[in-house]
């Protein structure tokens, strides 16, 4: 007997699976999945071998060494692996997941990066151009050279004018007074920059302090980002958070990313921990965390989650363009992630660097991104080109230019336990070593 469907029942039905076809968006929304998903074997990785990947993260979440990380493996644009361990926040219970929010700290630096190569396409700077010809207040710097008998700091004229290729690679002569103890770095901290008002009042703060070395002759990491976002405020004629949302977050879907957390996304906001001799302590949230901030940072203000940074990094990974959106062409992709450092600078024996990176033949970096040029020469299994860079919380990404592979560490804790391992360098270790199918 053939059965006759109620109206109202057929119009009941349509409705539920239009409902279950909405709770399954929900849920593909609720895993972040910002790019595709692929089969590690398909793409040339060992799931098998992948899982050591995973045995490792967890292992350092489960000896309490970090509330949570969360990691993503990509190659060739796909997703082969992506996986959370533990907590964004130990005491409220919150388990850390793609979409939690995070400070990147430096991870800020490379988006500041590309937003200046973008002017750089527009034909508003060249890396020859002395800095002082987009910051007149600049163009008097003198450089540190010690002191007097009086006790007075000894000031002189550069050999050249610092410029904007060297201010992009941390070679103009700028530092950060807060990694050093040299006197140019204590007197930073008696101007201090980064307290600064307003990119202006910043600006001008820095044009009152000597440059730390002559220009093209050190490695110092610095200010430098800061200044450029300034720069890129000046050189587009539009604030630059307005700059970095309209041109770079809006069109990469980068819905999570700003310089401060609005109150509807608090609930996501992972707490960073410090670390001390009891172990993880947590650390409260910056002051006027819902605001913007009067002194938006380029080198190290953004909040950002795992799925959004996986879009920039893949944009750059794709040679400038992501989903049809191109924001760089390749060629300005090139220069960005080529080095910049001298050799009279990267053949000093590692005197210049930050934490594990030191400038030396094999290792150098280019405009806002460390490079291996030659990651063989320095013991390490990434492939030719590499660039990267993290955070002070311990954020980290790597792009593998070579091998097509892109690399992203997310995990909120400033210091670490004596000994511990480095996380960076051991996603390197862990991933490639399931990379089974490398470029030939």
């Amino acid at each position: 007997m053939r059965t006759q469907l109620n109206p109202a029942a057929s119009s009941w039905r349509a409705c539920s699976l239009v409902a279950l076809a909405l709770l399954f968006t929900i849920a593909a929304d609720a895993r972040n999945l910002s790019l595709p998903e692929a089969r590690p074997e398909s793409v040339g990785f060992s799931s098998e071998r992948l899982k050591r990947l995973d045995a490792g993260m967890k292992a350092i979440v489960d000896s309490k060494q970090l509330a949570g990380i969360a990691t993503v493996v990509a190659r060739r644009g796909q997703v082969v692996q992506q996986l959370t361990y533990g907590q964004a926040d130990v005491d409220g219970g919150k388990a850390m997941q793609m979409d939690s929010i995070v400070r990147i700290y430096s991870m800020t630096k490379p988006i500041t990066g590309v937003a200046m190569m973008m002017l750089y396409e527009q034909g508003k700077w060249k890396p020859s151009d002395p800095i002082s010809r987009h910051i007149p207040e600049f163009k008097d710097l003198k450089v540190f050279a010690g002191h007097g008998a009086d006790g007075q700091p000894t000031l002189v004229a550069p050999t050249h004018a610092p410029t904007m290729g060297e201010l992009m690679s941390h070679t103009a002569g700028f530092t950060y007074g807060v990694f050093g103890s040299t006197p140019v770095d204590k007197l930073y901290q008696q101007v201090e920059p980064l307290t600064a008002t307003s990119l202006q009042d910043f600006i001008e703060r820095m044009a009152k302090l000597p440059l730390l070395y002559q220009p093209g002759e050190g490695w110092v990491y610095s200010v430098g980002v800061d200044i450029q976002g300034y720069l890129v405020e000046k050189l587009s004629g539009q604030p630059f958070p307005d700059f970095l949302r309209e041109r770079i977050f809006e069109p990469l879907g980068m819905k999570d990313t700003a310089f401060y957390v609005p109150e509807d996304k608090m609930s996501r906001l992972a707490t960073i921990y410090s670390w001390s001799a009891a172990g993880l302590r947590p650390m409260p949230h910056d002051v006027n965390v819902n605001e913007l901030p009067r002194l938006p940072s380029g080198g190290g203000g953004l909040y950002s989650t795992a799925a959004d940074y996986l879009r920039f990094a893949q944009m750059l990974a794709n040679k400038g363009q992501l989903d049809g959106k191109r924001l760089l062409a390749p060629s300005t992709v090139a220069l960005m992630t080529a080095n910049h450092v001298p050799d009279v600078v990267k053949n000093q024996n590692g005197k210049f660097g930050i934490g594990m990176y030191r400038m030396q033949p094999g290792f150098g970096f280019g405009y806002d991104v460390a490079v291996y040029e030659e990651p063989l020469r320095v013991g390490s299994p990434a492939g030719k080109g590499t660039y990267l860079w993290d955070g002070l919380a311990g954020t980290w990404f790597w792009i593998d230019p070579t091998n097509e592979v892109v690399f992203l560490g997310i995990i909120q804790r400033r210091g670490g336990p004596p000994g511990a391992p480095n996380i960076e360098d051991l996603s390197r270790q862990l991933t490639f070593q399931a990379l089974v199918e490398p470029a030939k």
